[in-house]
């Protein structure tokens, strides 16, 4: 039976290279000279820092910017709070890797409320959709990237 996987993956090789021009672009500002500001990738995590909170929303829209020029949706972004230590802003952006287990369930739950001739399997951090024909395999993609979930979703594995 034909089936394929539902996958949210992010190439962190190039997150690294989106992280690395937009430093280079911070370098050739001229909003940006004489500021302390830096992008820095700790792990799985891009870490901003600067010394206003308007210069740090000005740095995740160039990272932004970036991640879109190297075909990484801005969707896998999840930016986490701004603190404030004694003059600099900062703020940590993760990306998002894998189904959980609540998107997962609301994307068996959209395919089953659409009645396509499917079957939808929560299997650890991906959901396998399985029919028997390639068409309703089809329709149950264009559903998934309809939907507004919070998330880029890739289809993979798809098997005859």
């Amino acid at each position: 039976m034909p089936s394929f996987d539902i996958v949210s993956e992010v190439d962190f090789v190039e997150i690294r290279n989106a992280v690395e021009n937009s430093s280079r672009e911070l370098d050739t500002r001229f909003d940006f000279r004489g500021v302390e500001a830096s992008f820095k990738l700790e792990k799985e995590v891009v870490k901003i820092t600067t010394e206003s909170d308007y210069q740090l929303s000005q740095l995740v829209t160039i990272l932004r910017g970036n991640l879109a020029k190297r075909h990484v949706d801005a969707q896998s972004m999840d930016q986490k709070e701004t603190t404030r230590t004694g003059k600099s802003f900062s703020c940590n952006v993760e990306f998002k890797q894998g189904v959980d287990t609540a998107v997962a369930k609301k994307i068996v739950k959209m395919i089953k409320d659409e009645k396509l001739k499917v079957q939808a399997s929560i299997q650890g951090d991906k959901v396998r959709v399985t029919g028997k024909k390639r068409d309703d395999l089809q329709a149950a993609m264009a559903l998934v990237r309809g939907a507004e979930l919070g998330q880029s979703f890739q289809f993979d594995n798809f098997r005859d």
